[in-house]
């Protein structure tokens, strides 16, 4: 038996890329088999160009990271979103790829399907709480089971001590730390253990 995770996120200068990145090591390192999407960009080129590391990271993730389908929440036995907080709320880029999944919560295709997300946020207190417990609204409609990370593991407590989900304060200008993602490959180890638990 082996776990499928669709890492599904959004990222405008990376640092929600990075943990993507971590989420689906984590589930690979459980023989998961994961498929790491980035959505569609909806941002114009004037606003992308206004910001270089925003620039930088589309030209370098355009061609090697797939563009997310509806195939591929198809295919997932299990997800992780990410998203960075706009307001303390997910990204419109993400919220856009969701809102075109109404066929298939009516098709019964998120039932009970465990689900993750994780955020980064320019400030600590910046909304990362609040952009994940917005993903979870999803999730109830959804019907999914939902995984957060809890305190299960004192490596949640190194990381800055989110139980809600993984999340990184951007402000300084650097990438998220080594203890932030060895706390995101963690998240993915448990979303698909829990996932396997769930099919057997």
């Amino acid at each position: 038996m082996q776990a499928r995770v669709a890492v599904v996120y959004y990222s405008a200068t990376g640092n929600v890329h990075a943990l993507a990145e971590a989420v689906a090591e984590g589930a690979r390192s459980r023989n998961a088999d994961v498929r790491l999407r980035r959505v569609p960009e909806l941002a114009p080129d004037s606003a992308i160009d206004a910001n270089p590391a925003w620039r930088a990271h589309v030209d370098a993730t355009k061609d090697s990271v797939q563009e997310a389908t509806l195939e591929d929440l198809e295919w997932a036995t299990a997800y992780a979103f990410g998203t960075p907080t706009r307001f303390g709320t997910p990204t419109a880029q993400l919220k856009q790829f969701i809102d075109t999944t109404g066929g298939l919560w009516n098709a019964g295709v998120f039932h009970n399907k465990p689900a993750t997300s994780f955020t980064s946020a320019m400030n600590r207190h910046g909304g990362q709480e609040s952009t994940i417990l917005a993903l979870n609204n999803v999730f109830y409609h959804w019907g999914c089971v939902i995984v957060p990370p809890g305190y299960t593991d004192p490596l949640i407590f190194n990381a800055g001590g989110n139980p809600y989900g993984v999340s990184w304060p951007s402000g300084g200008g650097e990438g998220p730390d080594e203890a932030v993602l060895e706390a995101a490959r963690y998240q993915g180890r448990h979303l698909a253990d829990i996932s396997l638990r769930l099919e057997s």
